[in-house]
């Protein structure tokens, strides 16, 4: 027969292993809620960005549709899609696939505009009018091939980023 000493021994260990069991059990429980909300947090992350693409997609068409129709000239377009194409979250490497539309930013990104651009004189204003217009004469023909491109790729990721919300 068991001695006494044994017999406590024995159930302190019991309440020990219990314990513990427990401890593990709450933490697992945890874990798995932790899990849970940053799953539930990267969805909501996901689809603010779908939503913030779809916005600035719908922007593109517009200024693309703007500068086929001749409403918006080359110079301010590429401008204006330049920015907004690299504001996109879910897509990369725009620069690669439109280079002409980047390469008349990029030229073109330090001339002054609105107040800072009044500011200058009439001969400055003239000369950064001649460059811009140059350098738009020179690639023309790439940016309404890149416009045609970037349109359809626009109409596609509208299409892909309205089937995914649904």
């Amino acid at each position: 027969m068991l001695s006494t000493p044994w017999v406590y021994l024995a159930l302190l260990g019991i309440v020990i292993i219990g314990v513990l069991a427990a401890v593990a059990t709450k933490l697992l429980r945890q874990l798995n809620q932790q899990k849970l909300a940053q799953a539930q947090a990267q969805a909501a992350q996901k689809q603010a960005h779908k939503q913030h693409d779809k916005k600035i997609i719908s922007s593109v068409i517009i200024i693309v549709r703007a500068m086929k129709e001749e409403q918006c000239d080359l110079a301010e377009g590429c401008w204006r899609l330049s920015v907004l194409l690299d504001s996109l979250k879910l897509s990369q490497d725009l620069q690669l696939q439109f280079p002409a539309v980047f390469q008349l930013y990029e030229a073109i990104k330090h001339m002054p505009i609105l107040a800072a651009r009044k500011e200058l004189d009439k001969k400055s204003r003239m000369k950064l009018d001649y460059d811009r217009m140059k350098l738009e004469a020179s690639l023309a023909e790439d940016i309404q091939r890149d416009i045609e491109l970037l349109h359809q790729y626009a109409n596609e990721q509208a299409t892909v980023l309205s089937n995914e919300a649904v």
